[in-house]
């Protein structure tokens, strides 16, 4: 049961994150009915639960993510991060400033992401925090059977920021890269069923627009294929059609970058 409960968690998890909070907020990939947004918002909160990502914040910082890319300003970039873990504290300053606006960002920036100020007011609140983190150990205090299962539970509380430690660290360090883009950007895994097609990063940089971050012909985006099926029941409205998936003869990795070495842009 366990083990049921945490791939549960983490599958949804992920998936209401890619789906909802990056290629519906941060980029715009496809349009809904205002009760079908809510009703998605809901179920991302839900899902998400002591670790929900605010969109509005969670969009700011991935749009500033894709303008400075593996350059100083990146809010969570490996080339200038000795190890994950200074990576996350480094991304959860940017991220709590954005969500306390203290932080102002850029103009360019703002706009286009789903508000609900009730349920953002009570999801970001620690008390909501707290009692998902008591869900998730009562849930372990009954099933768990053997002592190392404990040792899942901390993952639950802060699922989201993990997905995107993974996504973030392994997706610019490790893998293979498609495209000659401006950054560090690579492909960790072929079939992406870890992180639900989040890893295309190098697919993605280089078609930051297209819904499917699969581009040849072998790679599986699983978030895509969510989309694919919401949009034949007319749930949602595809902004524009991927690009199909081709041959592309790999490229060599990039050495790291500076913020002088490329031109900025959204």
């Amino acid at each position: 049961m366990v083990y049921l409960f945490f791939a549960s968690h983490w599958t949804l998890s992920v998936l209401f994150q890619s789906l909802f909070q990056h290629r519906y907020a941060a980029h715009r990939m496809y349009t809904m009915r205002p009760r079908t947004e809510r009703a998605l918002h809901l179920c991302t909160a839900l899902v998400q639960g002591s670790s929900y990502l605010d969109p509005r914040a969670y969009a700011i910082l991935h749009r500033e993510h894709h303008a400075y890319a593996d350059t100083e300003k990146d809010p969570h970039s490996p080339s200038h991060q000795r190890n994950p873990l200074r990576m996350m504290l480094n991304t959860a300053r940017r991220y709590e400033g954005l969500l306390t606006r203290r932080i102002q960002p850029e103009a360019r920036f703002l706009g286009g992401y789903p508000k609900w100020p009730a349920l953002e007011k009570v999801f970001n609140s620690w008390p909501s925090r707290v009692t998902f983190g008591a869900l998730y150990t009562l849930f372990y205090r009954r099933f768990a059977t053997r002592p190392w299962h404990w040792a899942l539970l901390p993952a639950h509380f802060v699922m989201g920021p993990v997905h995107g430690a993974i996504v973030n660290w392994f997706g610019h360090r490790s893998g293979y890269r498609n495209f000659a883009t401006r950054d560090a950007s690579r492909n960790t895994l072929p079939m992406d069923v870890v992180c639900m097609g989040e890893l295309f990063q190098n697919n993605h940089h280089a078609r930051p627009a297209s819904p499917n971050f699969a581009a040849r012909r072998f790679e599986l985006d699983p978030t895509w294929q969510v989309m694919r099926l919401l949009s034949r029941l007319k749930l949602i409205r595809l902004a524009r059609e991927p690009v199909e998936a081709a041959h592309v003869t790999p490229v060599a990795p990039r050495a790291r970058l500076t913020e002088s070495s490329l031109a900025v842009g959204t």
